[in-house]
């Protein structure tokens, strides 16, 4: 038996070129390419293109102004004079009206599309381009559409997302991210009946966003494994083991933040303490990063193929039904088939 793969074509649509880090243009490495390497090396699973869905659950999970910004920008920025005055022809703000600007006055809304878009994006390395809108609406109808399959009876189903989403808010985005599709796919599952949700996220870096959705709710449990951002990775200012939500939501939320340099081992270790943790829950869904591995160029942990093979044998060994949505994992050379030992520890023996 092989988990069901889902995906669509319109993910590969978003081309982000290069992202702008400390002020330089680096090259971008959330590419289209991970689609078809993922794609690849998951043949002999039972695969299914994405279908549509409205945008109920989205507007669940992100409020209607960063939607519509996201669904205009690319052409409102083509239209504008950046391409002639500085060969941009990617929006990325320049400008973010933190509380350090505001400083307690009340903003008047900025004019010029280059400021505002600091009102959403909260760094310079998410760009939107054209096409950037059609992949991230297609990568929430692949997690939808895999979490019909679980809900329609299947064990598991896997959501080749692309681009990655847990590090979008309800309000705003960043880190490649654009939308929240794991939240999304949680969404879907407690309103098909489910009153409580987790959501593993095993992705080297904080899942800020995801936390951020679910920081005050008592229905999801937000649980993540990651580099220590106090070391110095994104996304900086969260992601310590001192979150554990707020309000109806304390309690609900759990980090468990790693040294650089991280190998199997005790990263597996914090795999089964999340499960452990989640035990209760009645539906999962993985954030399904494989940029931890020691070859990825976003991460300084040492997991292996053999280490995400034992974390999805610990996670499926929960036996609820589980929506594995895909997240970051940047090396073509092996993203492939870390998925592939991945889903295959999920789906458990009879995969073997």
């Amino acid at each position: 038996m092989r988990i069901p793969v889902v995906w669509s074509p319109a993910t590969r649509r978003h081309v982000p070129r290069h992202e702008v880090w400390v002020g330089v243009p680096t090259p971008g490495t959330e590419v289209p390419e991970r689609v078809d390497v993922i794609l690849a090396a998951l043949d002999g699973h039972p695969t299914y293109e994405a279908t549509p869905h409205d945008d109920g659950f989205l507007r669940t999970v992100h409020d209607g102004e960063l939607l519509d910004f996201l669904a205009t920008a690319a052409e409102d920025w083509a239209a504008g004079p950046y391409q002639e005055l500085v060969g941009q022809d990617r929006v990325v703000p320049y400008f973010f009206p933190t509380g350090a600007l505001l400083a307690g006055m009340p903003p008047t809304p900025a004019a010029a599309l280059h400021a505002r878009a600091g009102s959403y994006c909260y760094d310079t390395m998410t760009l939107v381009g054209p096409g950037t809108w059609e992949a991230a609406r297609a990568a929430v109808d692949v997690a939808l559409t895999a979490a019909d399959l679980v809900l329609a009876g299947d064990c598991a189903a896997y959501a080749l997302c692309r681009p990655p989403g847990h590090h979008v808010t309800s309000h705003g985005y960043g880190g490649s991210c654009y939308l929240n599709n794991a939240a999304v796919a949680a969404e879907a599952l407690l309103a098909a009946g489910h009153e409580k949700v987790a959501i593993v996220d095993v992705d080297a870096h904080h899942g800020n966003g995801t936390q951020a959705v679910f920081w005050e709710r008592p229905d999801v449990r937000y649980g993540s494994l990651h580099v220590d951002p106090a070391a110095g990775w994104f996304p900086h200012v969260f992601g310590h083991a001192s979150e554990t939500g707020a309000g109806a939501g304390a309690g609900t939320t759990r980090n468990l933040p790693l040294p650089e340099g991280t190998g199997d081992g005790p990263w597996v270790g914090a795999v089964a303490e999340l499960a452990e943790w989640v035990a209760d829950c009645t539906a999962l869904v993985v954030s399904l990063g494989v940029d931890a591995a020691g070859d990825d160029p976003e991460s300084p942990l040492q997991v292996t193929e053999d280490g995400f093979r034992a974390a999805g044998r610990v996670l499926g060994d929960l036996g609820v039904p589980s929506v594995l949505v895909q997240e970051g994992g940047y090396d073509l050379t092996n993203l492939g088939r870390l998925v592939a030992a991945y889903l295959e520890g999920h789906a458990g023996p009879a995969a073997d």
